[in-house]
């Protein structure tokens, strides 16, 4: 039977929400109705924000290394719970037998209409802009952080729960928050796998928060589901 592969390890712990996520979404009542899974946890891809910003080395290829390791697990689609990741998109999914899920695609559905929406990401997905293209493609505004007062906090919110630091990020996430809801801001896309682990710790000022790996684990089991992977 196929099953669903995690491209998976940037970083961990945004990988074992994500996995966290799609178990709490099954609908299952025994452990044989859930949904089969391989997981390539592979922390040690290079940086992928530092790469598209010409500051760090290619992670493209360790990417397709994964790929390479799910192609020969029997995978029926491929999912990769981390946002920058997506700036070889093409390349991945040329790479891959199996479908790879778009996690701004999963994320952008869910966005209301007419909302002013700021999108928080680490600097090389904002550069890459494949979340600023799909919010064009449906007609909604989009905002990104200041750079000088507020991408700060996004890196800090980012960093110290790589660091194993969730609490202290929340404070930093919540931060951004209040200057997001003070301008104006309805809606926040997190599109950083990390966000939603220090948005736990954050007063999120009655914005709605758009939880990147929420969305692409809905959108995994809905496909899992249509394929009828959780049958024997």
């Amino acid at each position: 039977m196929p099953c669903i592969g995690v491209l998976g390890g940037m970083g961990p712990a945004a990988t074992v929400d994500f996995m966290a996520k799609l178990v709490a979404l099954t609908p299952a009542r025994r452990d044989q109705d859930h949904l089969p899974m391989v997981v390539a946890n592979l922390p040690q891809v290079p940086d992928r924000s530092a790469a598209i910003l010409g500051r760090g080395p290619d992670p493209l290829p360790s990417l397709q290394r994964g790929i390479d390791l799910l192609n020969h697990s029997d995978v029926g689609v491929v999912v990769i719970p981390c946002n920058s990741s997506h700036h070889w998109y093409a390349q991945l999914s040329a790479s891959s037998q199996a479908p790879i899920l778009h996690i701004a695609q999963a994320c952008v559905r869910k966005v209301p209409d007419g909302g002013r929406t700021c999108v928080l990401a680490t600097r090389g997905a904002l550069a890459s802009g494949f979340y600023q293209r799909e919010l064009a493609a449906r007609g909604i505004d989009w905002e990104i952080p200041d750079g000088e007062r507020e991408q700060p906090l996004v890196d800090e919110t980012i960093r110290l729960v790589k660091a194993g630091q969730p609490e202290q990020a929340g404070r930093r996430l919540q931060q951004m928050l209040a200057h997001a809801h003070g301008r104006g801001v309805e809606v926040v896309i997190m599109a950083c796998t990390e966000l939603p682990l220090a948005a736990s710790h954050a007063d999120t000022h009655g914005l709605l928060l758009i939880d990147s790996t929420l969305e692409l684990a809905r959108s995994t089991v809905d496909y899992a589901l249509h394929a009828g992977w959780n049958h024997c």
